[in-house]
C-alpha cells in the first residue's frame, strides 16, 4: 500500500469513475485500477463497487476514503508548512472569498500583510458555493476561506470575526429613510431585492426573521450586496443588507441605511480544516484580517 494508491483510490471515490481520474492523471484505466486492487489485497475487503455508470466505494471503502483523504491533507499541509518554514514563509496563501469580500473585509488588511510579508504571495479565489469551498479547504486546495459562519460542517473548522447588524437600504426620498429604526415586524408587508436565495447569508436573514415571526416577500434576487445598494440607491427597491465595512455614509450619497435593531445580526469569519495545520503565511495573513477589522471597529466607535 503506497501514498499514491491512496490519493488515486480517494480521486476515485470523488469522482465515481476509473476512466475519468486515469484522464486527470494521464495514464490507462487499467493503471487506475492496479493501484485499486493493491489497496484491496492488502486490507482483504472490496473497496469499490461497479454500477453501469461508474463506480461507488462500499462501505469499507467510504471507512478508507474518509481515513485517506484526512491522512493526505494532513501530509500535504505538512508538506507545504516545512517548505515555508525552509525558505523563510515566502510561498502562496488562497483565499477563497464572495465577489464583494475584498473590498469590504480586507482592502485594508491586504495592505497591511503585502508591507510585512513582501515575499508572500495572495491568491483569491471566488467558489461557487460553500460546499465547493468547504471540500477545496478539506483537500488543501485552498488555506482560508471568508464565509458567512453556520452550521457545524465535519472536517472543517469556523470562527468569527465580526457580527454584523442588519440594515434596510432605501432611497432617501422613501417613505421608511426618516425613520431612526424599524422593527422587524414592519418588513412584512414590504416587497424587498433578495440576496442570491442559495446563499448563507439569505438562509441566515430569513431565520432571522423568522424567529421574530416575520416572512420576507421578495423581487428577484441579485448576486451579491453591492448590486441590491445600487438598486436600492437607484429607487428600483428595498433591499435588506449586513451592514458590511464601506457603506456610504448618512448624506454622502441618495441612500439611506435604516437600522433593524431586532434581527440576530449575521456571522462572518474565516473557514479553514484545521487552525493548527495552517502554514505561517496563512495564519499571518488571518490575523492580519482580524487585527484590521478589530482596528476599524475600534475607529468608528
Amino acid at each position: 500500500m503506497t501514498l499514491d494508491d491512496l490519493r488515486v483510490f480517494v480521486a476515485v471515490c470523488r469522482a465515481g469513475s476509473l476512466s475519468s481520474v486515469a484522464r486527470d492523471l494521464g495514464c490507462t484505466q487499467s493503471a487506475v485500477s492496479q493501484h485499486v486492487k493493491r489497496l484491496e489485497r492488502e486490507t482483504g475487503v472490496a473497496l469499490l463497487e461497479r454500477q453501469p455508470r461508474g463506480v461507488v466505494p462500499t462501505q469499507a471503502g467510504r471507512i478508507l476514503e474518509a481515513a485517506a483523504a484526512e491522512g493526505i491533507s494532513g501530509l500535504d499541509l505538512a508538506v507545504r508548512r516545512l517548505r515555508d518554514l525552509v525558505d523563510g514563509h515566502s510561498g502562496y496563501v488562497r483565499v477563497a472569498t464572495g465577489a464583494t469580500t475584498v473590498r469590504h473585509f480586507m482592502s485594508d488588511a491586504v495592505v497591511t500583510f503585502r508591507h510585512r510579508h513582501p515575499e508572500v504571495n495572495l491568491e483569491f479565489r471566488t467558489v461557487s458555493s460553500g460546499r465547493g469551498t468547504f471540500d477545496a479547504l478539506a483537500d488543501g486546495t485552498l488555506d482560508l476561506a471568508w464565509i458567512t459562519v453556520g452550521p457545524p460542517v465535519r472536517g472543517i473548522e469556523q470562527r468569527t470575526v465580526v457580527e454584523l447588524p442588519w440594515l434596510l437600504a432605501v432611497r432617501a426620498d422613501d417613505p421608511l429613510a426618516a425613520r431612526p429604526h424599524l422593527d422587524p415586524g414592519e418588513l412584512a408587508g414590504l416587497r424587498l431585492i433578495r440576496l442570491p436565495p442559495n446563499s448563507t447569508s439569505a438562509a441566515h436573514l430569513e431565520a432571522a426573521c423568522a424567529e421574530r415571526g416575520v416572512r420576507l416577500a421578495h423581487e428577484p434576487s441579485v448576486a451579491d450586496w453591492d448590486t441590491a445598494l445600487q438598486l436600492a440607491e437607484l429607487g428600483l427597491g428595498r433591499a435588506v443588507v449586513p451592514a458590511v465595512p464601506g457603506l456610504p455614509l448618512p448624506g454622502a450619497s441618495p441612500l439611506k441605511l435604516v437600522p433593524l435593531p431586532g434581527l440576530r445580526p449575521l456571522p462572518v469569519g474565516w473557514a479553514v480544516r484545521r487552525w493548527d495545520a495552517l502554514s505561517p503565511p496563512a495564519r499571518a495573513f488571518a490575523d492580519t484580517v482580524v487585527e484590521c477589522r478589530t482596528a476599524g471597529a475600534a475607529a468608528a466607535g
